[in-house]
């Protein structure tokens, strides 16, 4: 919940990075902003951060999938740690959600991770195996992609080791594949405290895919960096 008019307008004249076939670099606006961040970022794809797991109806703040493939998003963010904890989003909401931005023609962004107490408990992988195994029935993988966040890792400035990321990663792909089949690629990226200083790490770590990025993306200056540390990796 973060932006102003003004602070797309900074933020789009100091984004530099060219967006390829190579690197893909999606923005995820608050819903009022979606529209400016368009017309300022044309050459970033548009996602949001949440949708209605309804499609129309009496549901009055709600924005539905078929709106935001009407604003012109390609991307939705579906049970981020956040709604997770501060709106009680259940599996079974997030379920609703992840279909009803596929069926609008979304590509839908699942967020999955476990709590600090999970993880000195030392069930991070039944946690996050669980969180996947709840939503993933009838779910299309050619419009899906899923970020690991663990929670003790999101706005805390602490980063997840590279064994930790490596490790869930893996966990995360196993539990896909079982899932689907060993044909089906899903992309899976890393997103607790990525910034310009760790990025280029995160991204050499076995299995990571790409980021989700939060704070470190309301500055251009920081995200432009992160999304350069992307390319130089695929340059290698």
């Amino acid at each position: 919940m973060n932006g102003s008019r003004e602070a797309i307008a900074v933020f789009a004249e100091q984004w530099a990075v060219p967006v390829s076939e190579a690197l893909h670099v999606a923005v995820a606006a608050p819903h009022p902003y979606l529209q400016l961040m368009s017309e300022s970022l044309p050459q970033l794809a548009l996602a949001a951060q949440d949708c209605a797991p309804e499609s129309e109806g009496a549901h009055t703040g709600q924005v539905s999938a078929s709106m935001l493939v009407d604003w012109g998003c390609r991307f939705v963010i579906i049970g981020h740690s956040e709604r997770r904890a501060d709106q009680g989003e259940t599996d079974a909401l997030i379920a609703e959600k992840l279909h009803a931005a596929q069926q609008a023609g979304l590509m839908a962004v699942l967020c999955v991770g476990e709590s600090q107490g999970a993880r000195e408990a030392g069930n991070q992988d039944a946690v996050v195996a669980s969180q996947l195994q709840a939503v993933l029935a009838g779910v299309d993988a050619s419009r899906l992609l899923v970020a690991y966040e663990p929670i003790w890792a999101i706005g805390t400035g602490l980063t997840a080791s590279v064994a930790q990321v490596e490790e869930m990663h893996a966990v995360i792909k196993a539990a896909l594949i079982v899932h689907f089949d060993k044909g089906v690629t899903v992309p899976v990226l890393y997103g607790g405290s990525v910034n310009a200083d760790n990025a280029r790490a995160l991204f050499d770590c076995a299995g990571v895919d790409g980021a989700l990025v939060g704070g470190a993306s309301l500055s251009a200056a920081s995200f432009t960096a992160i999304a350069q540390a992307g390319l130089a990796r695929l340059q290698v």
